[in-house]
């Protein structure tokens, strides 16, 4: 067999690889900028001041997309049912490093509607009710993706491990749900819990070195095919003859 037939399986394996890795690359530079956008969209959405609560004609256009992290002020009375939800820290607040809970109450605005509300963190599962009308601050948010791996909701402890208020209100029987729960900032009770605080969000931004990765990886690939080509060639050019 030719040296140019013995190349042509591993020259289209190799631009095949070639293909992978460059868009692998090239696939991490954009979300990098998609990353870069999402960061200082959200910095400025926690940084913002606070506007009054969209009413519920307007709820069915909020998305987490465009919505998320704004943050709101409304009023609402609040019920004695609260919920907790299992937290082992939270990246979002530099206060809540270690076990404890989150207290999900629910606010009746004037309307009628519910509104779900982190009113804040808890080491301990007993705490005073904070109960009644309210005037808040917060940020809106949306629910929690499910796990494969941990559990909705413990029955018997009555705890949640995952924040999502929608689940957590069709236990509860709060109706007339809005689409998105709100998580606490202001105002932080007497004694301090459950303690809300304010929110900064610190998102990785790690793309470029994995399109640095994968590019170099590229340049590897082509280094390697290029040093075996040339070794093939040189095995299979023919010997002088040696000299009489």
């Amino acid at each position: 067999m030719s040296a140019a037939r013995r190349l042509l399986i591993p020259v289209a394996v190799t631009l095949c690889g070639l293909a992978v890795l460059l868009g692998l690359g090239t696939w991490q530079l954009e979300r990098k900028g998609w990353k870069e956008g999402l960061i200082a969209t959200l910095n400025e959405r926690t940084a913002a001041a606070p506007v009054a609560l969209p009413p519920p004609e307007q709820w069915g256009r909020l998305t987490a997309d465009n919505s998320e992290f704004m943050r709101v002020r409304l009023r609402a009375d609040f019920r004695s049912d609260d919920a907790l939800v299992y937290t082992s820290g939270s990246a979002l607040r530099d206060d809540v490093k270690s076990l404890g809970y989150f207290v999900f109450a629910a606010g009746r605005l004037p309307g009628g509607q519910h509104v779900i509300v982190n009113r804040g963190y808890v080491k301990e599962r007993g705490y005073p009710p904070q109960t009644g009308p309210a005037e808040i601050v917060g940020y809106l948010r949306w629910p929690e993706g499910l796990s494969w791996f941990v559990p909705n909701r413990d029955a018997k402890a009555d705890v949640w491990y995952a924040r999502d208020h929608r689940a957590i209100a069709h236990v509860r029987g709060w109706d007339n749900l809005a689409p998105f729960y709100i998580e606490q900032e202001a105002p932080v009770p007497l004694g301090g819990v459950p303690h809300p605080a304010s929110l900064r969000p610190n998102l990785p931004n790690h793309h470029l070195q994995y399109a640095l990765t994968w590019y170099g990886l590229a340049l590897v690939l082509v280094a390697v095919f290029a040093a075996w080509a040339v070794d093939l060639r040189r095995k299979a050019a023919p010997k002088s003859d040696s000299a009489a």
